[in-house]
């Protein structure tokens, strides 16, 4: 009954990290790939870099095409997408 008594602070610990630290680092992580996996043609994006632009392509190997101003236009890496600011509406099909 003592060892286990001793293990009761370390096991309290590492239960507030888990809550504190590891899952909300998991849920921004889930949210994050949601974001990009939703990217489309015509959203404004922001880059980790700082970049602000407007999708003009979404390819298949895990690259998008930003156009950054009239005929300024970078590969990005769908990861390095910080922040969506304007997403486009989906069009319905008549």
């Amino acid at each position: 009954m003592e060892g286990f008594a001793q293990f009761v602070p370390l096991i309290l610990i590492f239960a507030i990290m888990y809550f504190l630290l590891i899952r909300p680092q998991q849920k921004k992580l889930k949210d994050h790939q949601k974001m990009v996996e939703a990217l489309r043609r015509g959203d404004q994006v922001v880059t980790q870099g700082g970049l602000i632009g407007k999708v003009s392509k979404v390819k298949e190997d895990n690259e998008i095409e930003v156009e950054l101003s009239e005929g300024v236009r970078v590969r990005v890496v769908k990861s390095t997408i910080a922040q969506v600011l304007n997403k486009t509406e989906p069009t319905e099909a008549t």
